[in-house]
């Protein structure tokens, strides 16, 4: 991994003549991605950021930290315990440079040795779960990572609406696979990370995953297109 996303976030912080990031996917085109975005504040977050933040409490692990902002503001704002996780190491660097007193440079499958009362997986969190024949690994991983009363608030789109529709109102889906599987590749100062598997889940799936893997499943909000869902344990 070039880790092109924490270099990006690396020289925007240290003011290091950054651009915008690039990123694409399987089925939609070159888009830019501001690094300044990934260091935005509370008020500048969308609602269902915001919502899961309100809802965060007792000890917190954010998956997918990028920047940190999401961990920084619960960790000042709300005084809560907070650890920042991502595999990118200069981004975890940064979030320490932030303030972020813990931050964790790993995989969240090789993480262990703590459980916690909320954790985060937000900006589309489902897509860490590369796919749906890996879906069940992620799962039984996070159950093992939450505290019994606990509760994972994660955040997705259900992109079907992206696909092609004929006069009736039928949906053009590829042959092959889950509609919301898609190769996802990020582009940085004119190089570019491998293609990762991104996954994007409607709700009803990520419900008959979540149930099948020892998991209560509720809609917290929906905008749009977009929903934020909290999973307990049975």
């Amino acid at each position: 991994m070039k880790d092109l996303m924490g270099r990006a976030i690396w020289d925007y912080y240290h003011d290091d003549h950054s651009e915008d990031l690039q990123t694409e996917t399987s089925i939609s085109e070159l888009d830019e991605l501001p690094v300044d975005y990934l260091f935005r504040d509370f008020e500048e977050m969308n609602s269902i950021e915001q919502k899961a933040l309100q809802l965060s409490e007792g000890k917190v692990l954010d998956i997918g930290a990028g920047a940190g902002s999401h961990a920084l503001y619960l960790q000042n704002e709300r005084g809560l315990d907070v650890s920042a996780l991502d595999i990118s190491p200069k981004s975890i660097e940064i979030c320490k440079l932030r303030g972020i007193k813990k931050a964790v440079c790993e995989n969240m499958l090789d993480f262990s040795g703590e459980t916690f009362d909320t954790i985060l997986l937000l900006m589309n969190g489902t897509g860490i779960f590369e796919s749906l024949s890996r879906i069940d690994i992620y799962l039984q991983k996070l159950h093992t990572l939450l505290n019994e009363n606990g509760q994972i608030l994660i955040d997705s789109t259900d992109i079907l609406y992206m696909f092609d529709r004929d006069e009736d109102g039928g949906v053009y889906i590829p042959a092959g696979g889950y509609y919301g599987e898609l190769e996802y590749v990020v582009h940085y100062k004119g190089e570019s990370e491998e293609p990762i598997t991104w996954l994007y889940l409607d709700f009803n799936t990520l419900k008959n995953a979540a149930q099948h893997n020892g998991f209560t499943i509720e809609r917290i909000m929906k905008d749009e297109d977009s929903y934020l869902a909290r999973l307990t344990r049975i």
